[in-house]
């Protein structure tokens, strides 16, 4: 199987496939766009990108990605995040700190608290970041251990998140749905159309009656005009339950677009 996934090797991501399927073939690419427009392209069998992180919310260019495209989410990945200040130099020689704009936003006070007057950049992975600074030791990566391996980089310091219990959810996008496990998760994108007082929750009241149980809600504009959204909704259950389908299909009937993203086996 090959597998697309942010590059170069080291990333988070990286760690996502493995966790995923350590026996893949991996293709690098530089940004979430490209990898999802590689399993468009049919260069790889599936594609692994980040969806949310448990301290800066929701990575809102998947989200987009799954309204513009058919795409299907076959699987989840949970990754523990542990961001390492890395370099070939000392702490006095840093001038330029690096890393994807997630992990900079992740490590805000940790930064702020101990490198004023610092150059910060953002850079298009946590790994790439890492290959820039074993050039100079004036820069400075925010990155995993497993980069400081692969660069040559010492370990500044280790676990510098603001919050120390900090987790990656990664969705792995493919072809073939997964067979109910009884431990399984559904995600779909809702359009109400008519922004009619209480039609949110009219929704919402179809999984309550049900007892079916929600684990997110969140809005994204449909960017075409100020005040219209989109929903995402992740639900307990697979496609294939009766119970998710009947509601599901209730629902079809009041909103003006139903899009199934997928059932598949929830992360551990």
């Amino acid at each position: 199987m090959i597998i697309g996934t942010l590059g170069p090797k080291g990333t988070y991501s990286e760690k996502a496939v493995r966790q995923w399927d350590d026996k893949a073939d991996l293709k690098f690419y530089d940004d979430i766009f490209d990898t999802v427009d590689a399993l468009l392209r049919k260069e790889v069998d599936c594609s692994i990108v980040p969806i949310e992180n448990s301290l800066e919310g929701s990575i809102t260019l998947t989200l987009d990605l799954l309204m513009e495209h058919q795409l299907k989410i076959t699987g989840e990945v949970v990754v523990r995040i542990k961001n390492c200040l890395l370099s070939k130099g000392n702490l006095e020689d840093i001038k330029i700190i690096m890393s994807h704009p997630q992990p900079l936003s992740q490590c805000r006070k940790y930064i702020k608290n101990n490198f004023k007057g610092v150059e910060i950049r953002s850079d298009l992975s946590t790994s790439h970041a890492a290959k820039l600074a074993s050039g100079s030791k004036e820069i400075a990566a925010i990155a995993s251990e497993e980069s400081a391996r692969m660069y040559g980089l010492n370990i500044l310091d280790e676990n510098i998140q603001d919050v120390k219990e900090n987790f990656t959810r990664f969705i792995v996008i493919g072809k073939n749905s997964p067979s109910p496990t009884g431990n399984d998760k559904t995600s779909i994108i809702v359009y109400l159309e008519k922004n009619r007082p209480g039609a949110l929750y009219e929704i919402l009241g179809e999984f309550t009656s049900k007892n079916i149980d929600l684990t997110k809600i969140e809005s994204r504009p449909t960017k075409k005009v100020l005040g219209d959204y989109v929903f995402y909704i992740d639900i307990k259950g697979h496609i294939e339950d009766k119970t998710i389908k009947e509601t599901l299909l209730k629902i079809k009937s009041k909103v003006g677009m139903l899009k199934i993203l997928g059932s598949y086996p929830a992360a551990k």
